[in-house]
């Protein structure tokens, strides 16, 4: 496997791949080499894209009021 700029837990996934471009299904990835494969598919023409990666959302953060801050 290639080296995949600095985080080295990516796992290989034809929608994020240089030959690869999500379908408008959005459930199969139309590839340059192979045709229409599924969206977490791999082969060894894996090439990595940085900007079809989609980050992972933040984690919503609970509310807190002047009560949780206060001495007691």
């Amino acid at each position: 496997m290639k080296k995949l700029l600095n985080d080295k837990k990516i796992t290989p996934s034809c929608s994020y791949c240089v030959h690869g471009k999500v379908a408008p299904d959005g459930e199969n990835v139309l590839c340059k080499k192979h045709g229409v494969v599924e969206m977490e598919h791999s082969c060894r023409k894996f090439s990595y894209d940085p900007l079809k990666r989609q980050p992972k959302r933040p984690k919503v953060l609970e509310k807190f009021n002047a009560k949780d801050f206060a001495l007691k």
